[in-house]
């Protein structure tokens, strides 16, 4: 199988690096400076599950073409990036190429049907906390790091999810080859827009949100009006998975952020309209109430109006 992956941030050098490293035909696609870095020194991960530095193989936007087409593409931009993302994939794209976002929410199905059609786009998306350092390594923060992906339409097609599984054994990452896809992405949108929605509002991790007199019912709030959104989309999230989310959304004392939150201190970039504006899109197209949704994407907005303004 040959595997392209666009970029070597943190997902995308985490998750392609430890494939590249269990000998797995991997090019990662990447911007000149990015291209720099590896030739100089390699791709680097410092990472509890074991350090690595890899020579790696690459190529440019410019030049992906002349590998000719790839069996799978493994699409980990941020959702600001999708557009030129999709541009830059599109020469490795054949008739028999798949491709698997594990970029978070839903927004961006859509667009990729839309350009490669919806037999060729994989559903997929990852769990992992990982960044690029000052060296450009990739630091992986925590001890998970796992990919969830499946055929949408729960139809095989020429074993390729099985392939991609077996090459996820190989390198020793966690996976989920799962049978809805569809269920397990609503499962994630529905946390993940609690969660991004609520530390960014109150500028807070979970445990001093639960900690404070009404923090808790407002977080229940939020995540009630992301789970309707869900049922009323035909997808209500299974109790277990509910269950799960709900555990560590309350959690008393917990340090836990949405990486958005730390994206917007550092000043840089957020998905906020792909995560808590696309839910809040979905709410009104459903006729669901969803008051804290609109709290929390009129704050996320205001902020990129000021940031904007002040350059």
């Amino acid at each position: 199988m040959r595997i392209l992956v666009l970029g070597a941030g943190g997902t995308g050098g985490y998750f392609g690096g430890r494939l590249a490293q269990a000998a797995i035909d991997v090019t990662f696609l990447v911007r000149p400076a990015r291209a720099a870095v590896l030739d100089a020194r390699g791709l680097v991960i410092r990472s509890p599950f074991g350090d690595a530095t890899l020579a790696v193989k690459h190529v440019r936007a410019e030049t992906v073409g002349d590998a000719g087409a790839f069996d799978l593409v493994l699409l980990s931009c941020k959702a600001y990036d999708l557009h030129s993302a999709i541009e830059a994939i599109d020469p490795a794209v054949g008739p028999d190429t798949a491709v698997l976002p594990i970029l978070n929410g839903l927004a961006h199905y859509p667009l990729l049907d839309a350009r490669f059609g919806a037999g060729q786009v994989i559903g997929g998306m990852c769990i992992i906390s990982a960044g690029k350092g000052p060296d450009g390594e990739v630091i992986h923060f925590g001890n998970g790091a796992s990919i969830t992906f499946g055929e949408r339409d729960g139809v095989a097609r020429g074993g390729r999810c099985d392939a991609l599984a077996a090459a996820l054994t190989q390198a020793k990452i966690d996976h989920v080859h799962s049978t809805d896809i569809t269920r397990d992405l609503w499962a994630k949108f529905t946390f993940l827009t609690t969660l991004a929605g609520a530390t960014c509002l109150f500028r807070a991790s979970i445990g001093d949100i639960v900690g404070t007199d009404d923090g808790r019912q407002l977080i229940e709030q939020l995540y009630n009006e992301c789970l309707a959104v869900a049922r009323e989309s035909d997808q209500a999230v299974p109790d277990q998975a509910r269950s799960m989310a709900w555990k560590v959304l309350t959690q008393e004392g917990s340090p836990l952020t949405a990486s958005m939150l730390r994206d917007l201190e550092s000043g840089q970039k957020i998905e906020g309209a792909h995560i808590v504006g696309d839910m809040l899109v979905r709410a009104h197209a459903r006729g669901v109430r969803a008051p804290m949704l609109e709290t929390a994407w009129a704050h996320l907005q205001a902020f990129e109006a000021r940031k904007a303004r002040e350059g």
